[in-house]
């Protein structure tokens, strides 16, 4: 699909007029945020902030479980949150849960009821997602300088990520499951301090920044930065100790622990500069930033003024206007497994054509358009694998790789369209999805269905009568009589389609 075609696609998903309303809620585990902006001349105004420590990553089990203590805070701040944001369309917020509730063994059952508590679907996004946004979110902050490589650190409650990029685009993305919270909890369990132990824990934590720390330090950067309250707080108490001016250096770090290893336990901890809700989880993000010092060999690091509540924001900006993330995303998806695009723009234009036929019946709304039309551009990404199964083969590419720009449940959503665009339909096709997306995916999927099969042949020529007619549960197409006797294969397809279309609980008839 050329450029052109493109944004007419993104367009739909969330067209943006000038003072505007965005909110982004950032379910982080240690602290949930919220930044409200406006849109001006195309850029972003912040006008409220909203920020509750609520500990999420301190209910977590080995299990995956979350202790009901935590699920309370969580869902009395979203419930607060939810009042601020009451009136903005669901389009216009965008709440990205992480790490912590990326580890609970059924997210489902929380984010249920934490939807139900702030009004509006709540994502769930990878580690390296996470590392994108927060990037993009410090770029925008602090414009990088034209050619320079900057590596961002974001330390948050449960997981740290790594990030070297230029400009606004990120070249490389690490997530770690160390975070300031975890770290406190796993190496100083029953609060007690020591410099054994703090080396003990170094030396693991070490370990883990080894993993890609070569490669980092080859491809090397001009500035480092760091964002989130961790980082920020330990800035601030470099500050007040004026050991420099805000900034966090190689010097100052190592004098920032001896201080806070001066006391026996956690709750005796006296650092200047130092909230007092931070002092339960401080002695985790000194260990985990020390670590990075180390391993990285850095020797300074300015304190962003941004975070991923800020990239999740200008991330909402690209999808309204001809920046969206996950465009370019679909486009390298395309060049990585040669997809043939003649093919799967034929797919795409017919499954549209229909689409715009049934939505307002449906209740198909512009994000469903976005997912069926890059569905239907991916449908034979599988191909790239074997023929056999190919479906098979593409919804898992779909749902296990990083994509940049989208979240677990997109992907999983289109996953689910790709599985069922062929062959049988299992019952288990759309059962990682949550409730408030099965029915659209089901009709979603009905359509790629269609526009797949009446282009089975690949031929150029287009469909001359292509009417589509829909009640709740079923689907009336309407096609040329003497276009499909001169196909008696696509027929018979479309004789036994109905049988197979049941699998979705649509009822599907065909007139021609």
């Amino acid at each position: 699909m050329n450029r052109t075609a493109s944004a007419t696609v993104r367009a739909a998903g969330l067209p943006l007029q000038d003072g505007d309303a965005l909110a982004a809620i950032d379910l982080g585990s240690n602290s949930f945020h919220m930044v409200v902006a406006s849109t001006v001349l195309g850029q972003l105004r912040i006008i409220d902030r909203l920020r509750e420590t609520v500990r999420l990553a301190e209910g977590l089990d080995a299990k995956g479980g979350l202790h009901p203590k935590a699920r309370e805070r969580a869902l009395d701040c979203l419930s607060r949150f939810g009042e601020r944001i009451r009136d903005l369309p669901s389009q216009r917020v965008r709440a990205i849960a992480t790490n912590t509730v990326r580890a609970l063994s059924q997210p489902q059952s929380f984010l249920k009821v934490a939807e139900s508590a702030l009004g509006h679907g709540i994502e769930v996004v990878s580690g390296r997602e996470e590392a994108r946004l927060i990037y993009l979110g410090v770029a925008h902050a602090q414009p990088p300088k034209p050619e320079q490589r900057r590596l961002v650190i974001d330390i948050g409650g449960g997981s740290t990520e790594c990030i070297i990029g230029s400009g606004f685009d990120t070249i490389e993305r690490e997530s770690l499951q160390i975070g300031c919270v975890a770290s406190t909890r796993r190496f100083f369990a029953n609060g007690k301090l020591s410099k054994r132990r703090w080396k003990e824990a170094l030396t693991e934590i070490e370990a883990e920044f080894q993993q890609f720390a070569g490669l980092y330090r080859t491809l090397g950067w001009q500035e480092a930065l760091g964002s989130s309250g961790t980082i920020k707080s330990i800035g601030e108490i470099c500050a007040a100790m004026k050991l420099t001016k805000g900034a966090i250096t190689a010097e100052a770090l190592p004098q920032v622990r001896e201080r806070l290893l001066a006391v026996d336990r956690i709750d005796q901890i006296q650092l200047p500069g130092l909230s007092e809700d931070r002092r339960p989880i401080i002695a985790g993000g000194v260990l985990v930033l020390e670590a990075a010092f180390e391993t990285l060999g850095l020797k300074r690091m300015v304190v962003s003024k941004a975070a991923m509540r800020e990239g999740v924001l200008y991330d909402m900006l690209g999808r309204g206007g001809v920046d969206d993330s996950r465009e370019a995303s679909i486009e390298a998806l395309t060049r990585r497994y040669g997809i043939d695009r003649l093919q799967a723009h034929r797919v795409e234009a017919t499954a549209l054509r229909l689409f715009d036929q049934v939505a307002a019946r449906w209740g198909l709304g512009p994000d469903d358009r976005l997912m069926l039309s890059w569905a239907a551009r991916l449908h034979e990404i599988g191909l790239a694998i074997a023929h056999s199964q190919y479906h098979v083969h593409g919804a898992y590419l779909l749902e296990h790789s990083d994509i940049a720009g989208f979240s677990r449940q997109e992907q999983q959503f289109l996953a689910a369209v790709v599985r069922t665009h062929r062959r049988n339909i299992p019952k288990s096709a759309f059962e990682a999805l949550p409730d408030r997306l099965l029915a659209n995916a089901r009709r979603t999927a009905a359509l790629l269905r269609l526009a797949v099969l009446l282009h089975r042949s690949h031929e150029a020529e287009s469909i001359p009568t292509l009417k589509a007619e829909v009640a709740d549960f079923s689907l009336l197409i309407t096609l040329s009589g003497p276009w499909l006797d001169a196909r008696p294969l696509m027929m018979s397809d479309l004789e036994h389609e109905p049988e197979s279309m049941a699998g979705l609980g649509i009822e599907l008839q065909i007139l021609g």
